[in-house]
């Protein structure tokens, strides 16, 4: 039901792929269990390469950073659900990218974790990891500190299908299954 996301972004480059996202030594973390889900978080981003700073930071249960602002090809790579979950586990509520590895929109959609929202505009060279922003879901828009703002591609229905939680959540409030 996010129709506005107020906080600070965490800048990525191009292809960030799943295991970057999400190293596969953590894989084996349950997110069904609330001890796992919250362990996971804590990994979230942990596989960028030196010069990155922590998505989470030592020691902290979440993250400083609830937008995600990245590149072209977001989430290459495999097709692991816990992508996603990490990073809303780590209490990211959005991504705004150039574009996605359609899997981990998909993934998004499915899990209800976070906002995968596109952006036309190259915004990750544009902001820099700290700066605040405001994220209009609605308007699709997101506004920097500053006062620019930059139109994004509207979700369309996925915003409904992560609003309500995820595609199964989804499925039973509108009557499709029980």
């Amino acid at each position: 039901m996010a129709q506005r996301i107020r906080g600070n972004v965490f800048v990525v480059g191009d292809n960030i792929d799943t295991d970057q996202i999400i190293p596969a030594q953590y894989l084996n973390l349950v997110p069904t269990i609330p001890e796992e889900y919250a362990k996971l978080g804590t990994y979230a981003l942990s596989g960028l390469p030196d010069g990155y700073p922590r998505l989470v930071p030592e020691g902290a249960a979440t993250s400083p950073y609830v937008i995600v602002v990245a590149g072209r090809n977001f989430g290459c790579g495999s097709s692991r659900e816990h992508a996603p979950v990490s990073l809303g586990a780590a209490g990211v509520r959005a991504v705004v990218a150039e574009s996605y590895a359609r899997i981990f929109f998909r993934n998004c959609m499915a899990t209800g974790e976070l906002y995968p929202v596109e952006s036309p505009k190259r915004l990750c060279d544009l902001l820099k990891t700290g700066d605040e922003v405001t994220l209009d879901l609605e308007a699709g828009t997101l506004t920097t500190a500053a006062g620019e703002t930059h139109p994004l591609q509207p979700l369309g229905d996925a915003k409904d299908v992560i609003d309500a939680g995820g595609l199964f959540a989804f499925a039973r409030k509108s009557g499709m299954i029980r």
